[in-house]
Protein backbone atom coordinates (compact mmCIF):
# COMPACT_ATOMS: atom_id res chain seq x y z
CA UNK A 1 0.00 0.00 0.00
CA UNK A 2 1.47 3.22 -0.73
CA UNK A 3 2.04 6.06 1.65
CA UNK A 4 -1.08 8.44 -0.12
CA UNK A 5 -3.63 4.99 0.12
CA UNK A 6 -1.87 5.32 4.09
CA UNK A 7 -2.80 8.55 4.19
CA UNK A 8 -6.04 7.67 3.10
CA UNK A 9 -6.88 5.14 4.80
CA UNK A 10 -6.06 7.12 8.47
CA UNK A 11 -8.34 9.99 7.23
CA UNK A 12 -11.40 8.06 6.48
CA UNK A 13 -11.12 6.24 9.92
CA UNK A 14 -10.03 9.12 11.80
CA UNK A 15 -13.24 11.31 10.59
CA UNK A 16 -15.49 8.23 10.91
CA UNK A 17 -14.85 7.82 14.32
CA UNK A 18 -15.18 11.72 15.08
CA UNK A 19 -18.76 12.21 13.63
CA UNK A 20 -19.27 8.90 15.22
CA UNK A 21 -18.91 9.31 18.81
CA UNK A 22 -19.87 13.26 18.29
CA UNK A 23 -16.96 14.93 19.62
CA UNK A 24 -15.36 17.76 18.48
CA UNK A 25 -17.00 18.14 15.01
CA UNK A 26 -14.78 20.70 13.91
CA UNK A 27 -11.91 18.51 13.85
CA UNK A 28 -12.88 16.25 11.71
CA UNK A 29 -13.74 18.97 8.51
CA UNK A 30 -10.29 20.34 9.53
CA UNK A 31 -8.48 17.12 9.43
CA UNK A 32 -10.42 16.52 5.33
CA UNK A 33 -9.05 19.99 4.76
CA UNK A 34 -5.42 19.36 5.77
CA UNK A 35 -5.19 16.44 3.88
CA UNK A 36 -6.19 18.36 0.72
CA UNK A 37 -3.38 20.45 0.88
CA UNK A 38 -0.96 17.77 2.04
CA UNK A 39 -2.05 15.40 -0.90
CA UNK A 40 -2.83 17.43 -3.71
CA UNK A 41 -1.17 20.84 -5.17
CA UNK A 42 -3.86 23.15 -3.63
CA UNK A 43 -2.79 25.63 -1.07
CA UNK A 44 -7.11 25.76 0.70
CA UNK A 45 -10.09 23.86 1.00
CA UNK A 46 -13.60 24.36 2.46
CA UNK A 47 -16.65 22.21 2.99
CA UNK A 48 -20.17 23.06 2.37
CA UNK A 49 -23.40 21.85 2.66
CA UNK A 50 -26.03 22.94 -0.14
CA UNK A 51 -29.96 22.37 -0.74
CA UNK A 52 -29.69 24.44 -3.86
CA UNK A 53 -28.74 28.32 -4.23
CA UNK A 54 -31.04 29.43 -1.98
CA UNK A 55 -29.63 27.40 1.44
CA UNK A 56 -25.96 26.59 1.85
CA UNK A 57 -23.54 26.46 4.97
CA UNK A 58 -19.97 26.65 4.79
CA UNK A 59 -19.02 24.22 7.83
CA UNK A 60 -15.26 24.77 7.88
CA UNK A 61 -12.67 27.00 5.86
CA UNK A 62 -9.02 26.11 5.82
CA UNK A 63 -8.22 29.87 5.55
CA UNK A 64 -9.39 33.31 4.57
CA UNK A 65 -9.09 32.92 1.12
CA UNK A 66 -11.13 29.90 0.39
CA UNK A 67 -13.68 31.47 3.16
CA UNK A 68 -13.53 34.46 1.11
CA UNK A 69 -14.60 32.37 -2.11
CA UNK A 70 -17.43 30.45 -0.04
CA UNK A 71 -18.65 33.66 1.15
CA UNK A 72 -18.54 35.29 -2.52
CA UNK A 73 -20.49 32.06 -3.89
CA UNK A 74 -23.14 32.22 -1.76
CA UNK A 75 -23.21 36.13 -1.66
CA UNK A 76 -23.90 35.82 -5.65
CA UNK A 77 -26.01 32.90 -5.86
CA UNK A 78 -23.51 31.48 -8.53
CA UNK A 79 -19.90 29.88 -8.84
CA UNK A 80 -17.81 26.32 -9.26
CA UNK A 81 -19.77 25.02 -5.95
CA UNK A 82 -22.92 25.67 -7.23
CA UNK A 83 -22.21 23.97 -10.13
CA UNK A 84 -20.47 20.86 -8.88
CA UNK A 85 -24.13 20.54 -6.92
CA UNK A 86 -26.58 20.85 -9.23
CA UNK A 87 -24.66 18.67 -11.98
CA UNK A 88 -23.18 16.35 -9.69
CA UNK A 89 -19.69 16.69 -11.55
CA UNK A 90 -16.42 17.56 -10.70
CA UNK A 91 -15.67 21.24 -11.58
CA UNK A 92 -12.03 22.23 -12.53
CA UNK A 93 -11.21 25.60 -13.18
CA UNK A 94 -7.49 25.45 -14.14
CA UNK A 95 -7.06 28.89 -14.79
CA UNK A 96 -9.48 31.09 -12.99
CA UNK A 97 -8.80 34.08 -14.73
CA UNK A 98 -9.23 32.83 -18.51
CA UNK A 99 -11.55 30.07 -17.63
CA UNK A 100 -14.09 31.19 -15.60
CA UNK A 101 -15.57 34.34 -16.73
CA UNK A 102 -17.99 32.51 -19.45
CA UNK A 103 -19.45 30.28 -17.57
CA UNK A 104 -19.69 32.94 -14.18
CA UNK A 105 -19.09 36.47 -15.61
CA UNK A 106 -20.15 38.33 -11.76
CA UNK A 107 -17.83 35.35 -9.80
CA UNK A 108 -14.90 36.44 -12.52
CA UNK A 109 -15.17 39.61 -12.02
CA UNK A 110 -15.28 40.24 -8.34
CA UNK A 111 -11.99 36.92 -8.27
CA UNK A 112 -9.98 39.53 -9.76
CA UNK A 113 -7.38 40.31 -7.64
CA UNK A 114 -7.42 37.58 -5.22
CA UNK A 115 -4.58 35.12 -4.66
CA UNK A 116 -6.09 32.64 -6.55
CA UNK A 117 -5.07 30.70 -9.34
CA UNK A 118 -7.27 27.59 -10.06
CA UNK A 119 -10.22 26.02 -8.36
CA UNK A 120 -11.75 22.87 -8.02
CA UNK A 121 -14.87 21.51 -6.77
CA UNK A 122 -16.26 18.40 -5.77
CA UNK A 123 -20.44 17.13 -5.19
CA UNK A 124 -20.21 15.40 -1.90
CA UNK A 125 -22.47 12.41 -3.04
CA UNK A 126 -23.49 9.46 -1.86
CA UNK A 127 -25.57 6.97 -4.13
CA UNK A 128 -28.80 9.41 -4.90
CA UNK A 129 -28.18 11.65 -2.16
CA UNK A 130 -26.21 14.88 -2.55
CA UNK A 131 -25.29 16.93 0.73
CA UNK A 132 -22.98 19.69 -0.41
CA UNK A 133 -19.52 20.58 -2.21
CA UNK A 134 -16.45 20.48 -1.47
CA UNK A 135 -13.76 23.35 -2.95
CA UNK A 136 -10.35 23.67 -3.00
CA UNK A 137 -7.82 26.34 -4.25
CA UNK A 138 -4.30 26.93 -5.24
CA UNK A 139 -2.64 30.46 -5.67
CA UNK A 140 -1.23 29.44 -9.19
CA UNK A 141 -2.96 28.22 -12.27
CA UNK A 142 -2.67 24.68 -12.66
CA UNK A 143 -4.31 21.54 -13.41
CA UNK A 144 -4.70 17.90 -11.53
CA UNK A 145 -2.68 14.89 -12.52
CA UNK A 146 -5.12 12.22 -12.96
CA UNK A 147 -3.64 10.71 -10.00
CA UNK A 148 -4.41 13.72 -7.62
CA UNK A 149 -8.04 13.95 -9.49
CA UNK A 150 -8.71 10.17 -8.38
CA UNK A 151 -7.32 11.63 -4.26
CA UNK A 152 -9.67 14.28 -4.81
CA UNK A 153 -12.42 12.27 -5.37
CA UNK A 154 -11.35 9.83 -2.77
CA UNK A 155 -11.66 12.86 -0.27
CA UNK A 156 -14.76 14.09 -1.39
CA UNK A 157 -16.14 10.45 -1.38
CA UNK A 158 -14.89 10.65 2.85
CA UNK A 159 -16.58 14.09 3.69
CA UNK A 160 -19.97 12.45 2.17
CA UNK A 161 -20.03 8.95 3.79
CA UNK A 162 -19.10 11.22 6.97
CA UNK A 163 -21.72 13.88 6.80
CA UNK A 164 -24.14 11.01 5.14
CA UNK A 165 -23.56 8.70 8.30
CA UNK A 166 -25.28 6.13 9.43
CA UNK A 167 -27.77 6.09 12.17
CA UNK A 168 -29.34 3.71 14.09
CA UNK A 169 -28.86 1.02 12.02
CA UNK A 170 -29.92 2.28 8.21
CA UNK A 171 -28.49 4.90 6.04
CA UNK A 172 -30.05 8.32 6.73
CA UNK A 173 -29.98 10.91 4.09
CA UNK A 174 -30.55 13.65 6.51
CA UNK A 175 -27.78 15.49 8.43
CA UNK A 176 -26.85 14.37 11.77
CA UNK A 177 -28.67 16.53 14.14
CA UNK A 178 -26.32 15.96 16.87
CA UNK A 179 -23.45 17.13 15.35
CA UNK A 180 -24.60 19.52 12.85
CA UNK A 181 -26.56 21.58 15.76
CA UNK A 182 -23.46 22.75 16.96
CA UNK A 183 -21.80 23.78 13.86
CA UNK A 184 -21.26 27.83 13.41
CA UNK A 185 -24.01 29.18 11.12
CA UNK A 186 -22.54 31.29 9.03
CA UNK A 187 -25.40 32.48 6.96
CA UNK A 188 -27.65 32.23 9.95
CA UNK A 189 -28.36 35.94 9.77
CA UNK A 190 -28.91 35.65 5.73
CA UNK A 191 -31.81 33.42 6.71
CA UNK A 192 -33.06 35.75 9.48
CA UNK A 193 -33.23 38.88 6.84
CA UNK A 194 -34.56 36.21 3.96
CA UNK A 195 -37.47 35.74 6.41
CA UNK A 196 -37.64 39.63 6.96
CA UNK A 197 -37.94 40.79 3.45
CA UNK A 198 -40.41 38.14 2.64
CA UNK A 199 -42.65 39.76 5.78
CA UNK A 200 -41.93 43.26 3.78
CA UNK A 201 -43.31 42.61 0.20
CA UNK A 202 -45.10 39.64 1.08
CA UNK A 203 -42.72 37.70 -1.59
CA UNK A 204 -41.31 33.79 -1.82
CA UNK A 205 -38.35 33.04 -0.21
CA UNK A 206 -36.25 32.94 -3.98
CA UNK A 207 -37.30 36.30 -4.39
CA UNK A 208 -36.35 37.55 -1.35
CA UNK A 209 -33.11 35.88 -1.34
CA UNK A 210 -32.35 37.62 -5.40
CA UNK A 211 -33.43 41.06 -3.92
CA UNK A 212 -30.96 41.00 -0.97
CA UNK A 213 -27.81 39.63 -3.71
CA UNK A 214 -29.17 42.06 -5.95
CA UNK A 215 -28.87 44.91 -3.49
CA UNK A 216 -25.57 43.72 -1.94
CA UNK A 217 -24.26 43.59 -5.92
CA UNK A 218 -25.04 47.26 -6.74
CA UNK A 219 -23.87 48.56 -3.34
CA UNK A 220 -20.06 46.29 -3.76
CA UNK A 221 -21.09 44.64 -0.67
CA UNK A 222 -21.12 40.62 0.13
CA UNK A 223 -24.66 39.50 1.45
CA UNK A 224 -23.73 38.57 4.77
CA UNK A 225 -22.66 42.57 5.56
CA UNK A 226 -25.84 43.46 4.46
CA UNK A 227 -27.84 41.28 6.26
CA UNK A 228 -25.65 42.42 9.33
CA UNK A 229 -26.73 45.75 8.81
CA UNK A 230 -30.36 44.81 8.41
CA UNK A 231 -30.40 42.53 11.38
CA UNK A 232 -29.00 45.60 13.73
CA UNK A 233 -31.27 47.73 12.00
CA UNK A 234 -28.70 49.74 10.61
CA UNK A 235 -30.50 49.00 7.22
CA UNK A 236 -34.34 49.06 6.69
CA UNK A 237 -35.74 46.21 4.53
CA UNK A 238 -37.77 49.01 2.61
CA UNK A 239 -34.17 49.79 1.27
CA UNK A 240 -34.34 46.16 -0.09
CA UNK A 241 -36.49 47.26 -2.99
CA UNK A 242 -37.24 45.92 -6.86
Amino acid sequence: MSDREVLLARLRAAVADAFRDHTDVADPLARLCRACVQLLPVDGASVSLMTGAEHRETLYASDPVVGHIETLQFSLGEGPCFEAFTTGRPVLIADLAADAASAWPVFATQMAGQPVGAIFAFPLLLGAARVGAIDMYRRTPGWLTPTELATALRIADIAASALIAPHRGGLDTGLGEVWLAVLPRNSEQVHQVTGMLIAEYAIPAHEALARLRGYAFANGRLINEVAADLVTRRTHPREISP
